[in-house]
């Protein structure tokens, strides 16, 4: 339907062509934006030639001012001296138009996506093409600190809804002619501009050449954020763990691109996509390279821990007290049976009921504004433990493993959907299985991680490998003088990051 749709319209925008009448030519633009009341015709005459133009923009995308004052003032104040009889586009954009950006061009589908994307089209008559001039003018929200990815050290600047703004925040750390911005144009109808950004000479090609055919294969009416294009470039789209990384930082794109990433930006969204994603980028953060590397690595081993926390504290404790009661120390057997004297449901029941309430609780911190959200969901989570204990429906242990499991999912922000997911297999398989259960899951959830792959590279390719110079950004950060290479199967191309470096107390 949609490739039909896109065909007609297509055939039709090529059988319109501008005519060298101004009266026709307007009137052929009236009739593309018949009912809108936004798009603004003006006319006018250059100064003392008499020669009749108009200009056409949409209201609310453009700086009016830009306009009066390097357009409509230059062209209607000027003499004509500075012109022959019949001035030509040319003349009007070297002697006349005072504005940086100005393109010429007949191509009817172009003026029209101008027009719709800020810029102002000047149509000369007796001229079949008109001119594109660039007086974008919107409003857009200010660089500011993403809420999402929080940090005690490091940049505060943050991704906007402006894609030329999100490719300035990038610009302006890597001054090399080598990074490159390709332009496109998604959606039949939203004609949203996306940007792919790579540096040339470290990104691999083929990488390159897979995520473009990938994204020319796109065909949607609409594209309005970042996550559409990933959901259609994506490999393994079934599984829980997303093999496309996102963020609202410029330092952690730039970073990526510093390896040989490819990063991916879309107009109207601050969310910036980056590819290849490993699975071990779950476990890094922005501040880790800020801050000092043994305490950076100590941090990241704790979001290792709490990975394995989240994912199998209630599947472990269900099967411990469900079918391996002589695992557990007699004294604190003895207590957990005395907690769960009265609880009328069995344990299973009850890590299920306090689990779902937790991420209730989580889910409706969120959609609260940013200063309740968070304590709501601790106070909430406190009281309905509490009361939940007191009222005989759940043992106290159980509130104690809901909510370390809980605490546990912050650690690891981008992460907490895939763990919803696996810590319910985890579950349900102890239910029925116990440990053996636990530990079928444990191999399959492995077999499913070493078995994907991010376009083309192995999703636990870091883990797999045992060579130290693999091994010095994973789970521990190792110190910038020891990390010399980039990855090898991202950055292979131009491998070195640096020469040899000699510490201080070896020189």
């Amino acid at each position: 339907m949609f490739d039909e749709g896109k065909e007609e319209k297509g055939n039709r925008n090529k059988e319109l062509k501008l005519m060298k009448s101004l009266q026709g030519n307007a009137a052929l633009f009236q009739e593309i934006f018949c009912h809108d009341d936004t798009i603004i015709f003006r006319s006018f005459e250059i100064g003392s030639l008499e020669k009749k133009c108009i200009v056409i923009y949409e209201d609310g995308m453009v700086d009016a001012e830009r306009i009066n004052e390097n357009i409509l003032g230059p062209m209607m104040n000027c003499n004509g001296e500075k012109f022959s009889k019949h001035p030509t586009l040319e003349q009007l954009v070297e002697r006349v138009i005072q504005i940086d950006e100005v393109k010429k061009t007949g191509d009817i589908d172009m003026l029209v996506g101008a027009i719709l994307y800020g810029d102002t089209v000047l149509l000369v008559d007796g001229v079949a093409e008109a001119l594109i001039i660039n007086t974008k003018g919107w409003q857009g929200r200010a660089v500011e600190s993403p809420e999402s990815e929080v940090i005690i050290k490091g940049p505060r600047e943050g991704f906007v809804e402006t894609l030329l703004v999100n490719i300035s925040l990038i610009r302006r750390r890597v001054r090399s002619a080598d990074l490159k911005f390709k332009l496109k144009e998604l959606g039949i109808r939203t004609k949203t501009r996306i940007c792919i950004c790579y540096i040339e000479g470290l990104v691999n090609p083929k990488i390159l050449a897979e995520l473009e055919n990938r994204i020319n294969g796109i065909e949607i009416d609409g594209i309005l954020g970042s996550n559409y294009i990933e959901e259609f470039i994506m490999d393994s789209p079934f599984s829980p763990f997303r093999t496309i990384g996102y963020t609202e930082r410029p330092d952690v794109v730039v970073g990526n691109l510093l390896e040989g990433r490819i990063a991916v930006l879309c107009d109207g969204t601050p969310s910036v996509i980056v590819l290849p994603h490993l699975f071990l980028e779950y476990f890094q953060s922005s501040e880790d390279y800020y801050e000092s590397y043994i305490y950076a690595s100590i941090n990241r081993l704790l979001r290792y821990l709490a990975f394995f926390l989240s994912t199998s504290v209630p599947a472990i404790y269900v099967a411990l007290t469900t079918f391996h009661q002589e695992m557990i120390p007699t004294p604190l057997l003895l207590s957990i049976s005395a907690a769960r004297e009265g609880v009328p449901f069995p344990t299973i029941v009850e890590a299920i009921l306090m689990l779902l309430a937790f991420e209730i609780l989580r889910e409706g911190g969120v959609r609260l504004p940013t200063p309740y959200g968070s304590t709501i969901s601790f106070v909430g989570a406190l009281i309905l433990g509490q009361a939940a204990v007191e009222a005989r429906l759940v043992s106290a242990p159980i509130v104690i493993v809901a909510a370390l499991t809980g605490i546990s999912n912050f650690l690891m922000p981008k992460l907490i959907g895939a763990l919803i997911v696996v810590r319910t297999i985890f579950l349900l398989l102890s239910a029925f299985l116990g440990l053996y259960g636990y530990i079928f899951g444990v191999i399959g959830l492995f077999i499913h991680l070493m078995s994907m792959r991010s376009f083309g590279i192995p999703y636990m390719t870091e883990f797999s490998s045992f060579d130290p110079q693999d091994l010095k950004d994973t789970a521990i950060r190792a110190p910038w003088w020891y990390m010399r290479y980039r990855p090898k199967l991202i950055g292979r191309k131009n491998p070195a990051r640096m020469k040899k470096y000699i510490p201080m107390e070896k020189r």
